[in-house]
């Protein structure tokens, strides 16, 4: 579990990146540009999250790899419906505070799998 959670996380870095650079060279509505901004850099943060919980798994057991799994599912949920929107015009919206919530529920059990590690 700890090399898809790294590999996930490394994935998810290179896309904030690249979709970074794709905001800094389109030109879009301001209050998309702020959207857009602000869901790159949640996937850059919790795609480092994704790296330091995949090098905790072993010494952090379960809590561990649930955080991690909460964190691609709050990815996937924040992010997605974001991108969703400003690059193909879907409305699904709705989901992302799910994802927000998700991504919270990672950080609530990466803080016990530090805490309770071997």
């Amino acid at each position: 579990m700890d090399r898809v959670l790294g590999c996930v996380g490394a994935l998810a870095g290179l896309v904030a990146v690249a979709l970074a650079a794709v905001a800094a060279h389109v030109v879009r509505p301001p209050a998309e540009m702020v959207m857009l901004r602000d869901a790159v850099q949640m996937q850059g943060w919790h795609a480092l999250a994704l790296l330091f919980t995949s090098g905790l798994v072993r010494s952090g057991g379960r809590l561990a790899m649930f955080a991690g799994a909460a964190f691609i599912v709050g990815l996937l949920a924040f992010c997605g419906p974001i991108y969703a929107k400003l690059f193909f015009g879907l409305q699904v919206t709705f989901l992302a505070p799910y994802g927000g919530m998700a991504l919270m529920l990672g950080w609530a059990l990466l803080t016990g799998a530090m805490v309770w590690r071997r």
